[in-house]
């Protein structure tokens, strides 16, 4: 005995969601670790930095202290404190008042006035930024202290180009892999794309050579004096007629469909008609609405077929017995909102975000492809939306469908 051909299954989608999360992961990973290392980097160079500041203190304390006996020492000390050429320093004195500055840039046509302004307020940002160094004053004869001075100092240029480097780095490729993200999906929806509409050529080509020979056969029937029994004749009709819309729903899914206004309810009903005597008669359908004439921009076909398949999807939720409701409504917004609602056991909270995935389905024999289909059919070519709206283990479960009012 044949068996029937597999598809992939909601696994495939969980091990691509998976992916997905470890490339995320791996990426905040390498994110944070270039993060740390910078900052250790930095730490490092902020040492360094006041080991020279402190050093540059300390030429200034020589200097200021000492005498010509020791000129070569004296040279050295004017070697370091003329070496600084990267550190911003701001050098005050007892009473708060700045005595010299270095490597902060002050525009020399700027007034006096507006030079001091300037220095005591980059003195302020450093003085919240680090500790000032002490730098003592001695008498070079007696060695008594007569006075203290202060060295403020900021971070280097290079200590905040390195500080804002690995963010703007991060940022770049946050939007280059953004960028490759939407290209990386548009170039997938538009396979996804190409392999719906040549399945759905190829299954209306298929299909249509049979269903003539079919037709051609029932005119046969239907001439023959022998056959008796017209009414198998006219069932006959109906299923090739079923076969005609499949066949043309397939041809619609493989080409653009022309929309057009039309009476949403009065489709419905055709749908509901159709199926009631062929589902269970412990199954009750009905369709509620506070108008008979609802209109929306459709493709008749097409929206019946995902009517269809709801209701039918609800059918095997329900199984033997229960009820399936349709509510019509046209809303405030220019919207109509339909509502497919079962009393079957609902679908579980974990899988509702993956109902609309291809291979999706809680039927031992399903192919998990109906509800792609319905999501394919109203949002990309009627532009609507659909979901479920709520499920319920003993509530049942709701679908609704959003389309523009024509």
């Amino acid at each position: 005995m044949s068996k029937k051909a597999s598809i992939p299954s909601l696994g495939f989608y969980q091990n691509n969601t998976n992916l997905k999360w470890v490339v995320l992961v791996a990426s905040v990973l390498i994110s944070i670790s270039s993060i740390y290392y910078t900052d250790i980097l930095v730490d490092q160079l902020k040492v360094r930095e006041r080991q020279q500041v402190q050093l540059y203190a300390k030429a200034i304390e020589y200097t200021a202290n000492g005498d010509d006996t020791f000129g070569d020492v004296n040279f050295i000390a004017q070697e370091i404190l003329f070496q600084n050429n990267s550190i911003p320093i701001i050098q005050v004195g007892d009473s708060g008042k700045v005595l010299s500055s270095r490597n902060v840039e002050v525009n020399e046509s700027w007034s006096e006035k507006r030079k001091e302004n300037y220095l005591n307020g980059e003195l302020k940002l450093m003085a919240q930024t680090y500790e000032p160094i002490a730098v003592t004053l001695r008498d070079p004869q007696t060695g008594e202290v007569f006075g203290t001075q202060f060295i403020y100092y900021k971070n280097s240029f290079l200590l905040k180009q390195l500080i804002g480097y690995p963010y703007i780095q991060l940022s770049v490729i946050a939007v280059f892999g953004f960028i490759s993200y939407l290209a990386f999906n548009y170039s997938k929806a538009a396979e996804q794309n190409r392999v719906w509409v040549g399945l759905a050529k190829e299954t209306a080509h298929q299909l249509g050579t049979p269903i003539s020979s079919l037709m051609a056969w029932v005119e046969v029937i239907r001439d023959d004096p022998d056959i008796k029994q017209k009414g198998m004749v006219e069932e006959l009709e109906k299923d090739i007629q079923k076969l005609r819309i499949v066949t043309e729903r397939f041809s619609s899914i493989g080409s653009i469909p022309i929309l057009k206004k039309e009476n949403v309810v009065s489709l419905i009903n055709n749908v509901v008609t159709y199926l009631r005597p062929r589902v269970s008669s412990k199954i009750n359908m009905e369709v509620f609405t506070l108008s008979e004439n609802i209109s929306a921009n459709v493709h008749a076909p097409l929206f019946e077929w995902v009517i269809e398949n709801l209701s039918k999807n609800a059918v095997d939720a329900m199984g033997n017995s229960g009820t399936i409701a349709i509510k019509i409504l046209r809303g405030n917004e220019g919207k109509v909102f339909i509502d497919i609602s079962d009393t079957g056991k609902g679908i579980p909270r974990s899988k509702i975000e993956h109902v609309f995935h291809p291979g999706f389905t809680t039927k031992l024999r399903g192919w998990g492809l109906g509800l792609t289909l319905a999501k394919r059919i109203i949002e990309t070519y009627h532009d609507g939306k659909i979901f479920v709206k709520s499920s319920d283990e003993t509530l049942g479960t709701t679908f609704r469908i959003v389309l523009d009012a024509a």
